[in-house]
């Protein structure tokens, strides 16, 4: 239950850093609702992009993997219309900006969970 918390934090995270960063993402709201924005982008990352990605397996293949950006940017704006629909505060400009916000969120991701995993699994005897 831990690792889901944390999982979902650093997630939030990465998508403040993608608002912060990238000039097309917005986010009107108070920071608790940046949780509940990460949490559709948790559920929309684990139920659609599993299948879009089986659908695009020929342009993943074809591109070297590189097309998954363009997923992540997809799933990002699909995360901004389902937030809209719940008046969340989370607004996406177009393509671009979430291929921008897309790179971020990875990349953040990727450093914080390095450093989640350095932190949390590190053992107290181990040098």
């Amino acid at each position: 239950m831990t690792g889901f918390f944390l999982r979902l934090v650093i997630s939030a995270v990465s998508l403040a850093a993608a608002v912060d960063l990238v000039g097309g993402l917005s986010f009107r709201g108070e920071w608790w609702m940046m949780l509940l924005i990460a949490l559709i982008f948790g559920a929309v990352n684990s139920v659609i992009k599993p299948l879009l990605k089986l659908l695009m397996l020929p342009f993943l293949v074809l591109t070297l993997g590189l097309f998954t950006l363009v997923i992540n940017a997809f799933m990002l704006e699909l995360t901004a219309w389902l937030s809209r629909g719940f008046d969340m505060g989370f607004y996406v400009s177009g393509f671009w900006a979430a291929l921008k916000g897309a790179l971020v969120i990875s990349i953040v991701n990727l450093l914080l969970h390095w450093a989640a995993a350095g932190l949390v699994f590190k053992s107290p005897g181990r040098r």
